[in-house]
């Protein structure tokens, strides 16, 4: 995973720092100085970047472990967060079509509260939506950890 401020260096080199700051309605210096590592050096000293937005935000969401501001800066990007399942080998079942009939049991979920939200009144409700969106949020969970499992090697052949 890149750090933020290698994250941060490389997608404002797309428009300019100059340009960021302007927006942003701070120095070109200190944009520059959010995209250098910002470390310890062994005499106690620091090196010359400093904390970025991303360092900042990702620090709001530690101390108050508050999902809402991920959420809102996802939504804000034309996006959902979905938290991936931390799951460790007895979440996967080292049969892999065991693993594939519960992805499709939860897909099947997913579109059984869809089906049902609309057959109660013909229509979607904010409240039915909710409930759609937490099929699908734990369809996409199971998805992932099911894609992890694979990348891990979980289903290889230990012959």
């Amino acid at each position: 995973m890149e750090l933020s401020y290698q994250v941060l260096k490389s997608v404002i080199e797309k428009v300019g720092a100059k340009m960021v700051a302007a927006e942003l309605n701070v120095s070109p210096t200190l944009v520059y100085k959010w995209c250098e590592e910002v470390a310890e050096l062994p005499d106690g000293s620091k090196t010359s970047g400093a904390p970025n937005p991303l360092d900042r935000i990702i620090r709001i969401y530690e101390v108050t472990e508050d999902e809402r501001i991920i959420n809102w800066l996802c939504q804000s990007a034309g996006g959902f967060f979905v938290k991936n399942i931390h799951s460790d080998k007895s979440d996967i079942n080292i049969d892999v079509f065991q693993n594939i009939q519960r992805f499709v049991k939860e897909f099947s979920d997913t579109l059984d509260a869809i089906v049902q939200s609309y057959n109660d009144d013909k229509k979607i409700s904010e409240s039915d939506a909710r409930k759609i969106r937490k099929e699908w949020e734990d369809l996409k969970r199971m998805g992932e950890a099911f894609v992890v499992a694979c990348e891990a090697g979980t289903f290889n052949d230990k012959k």
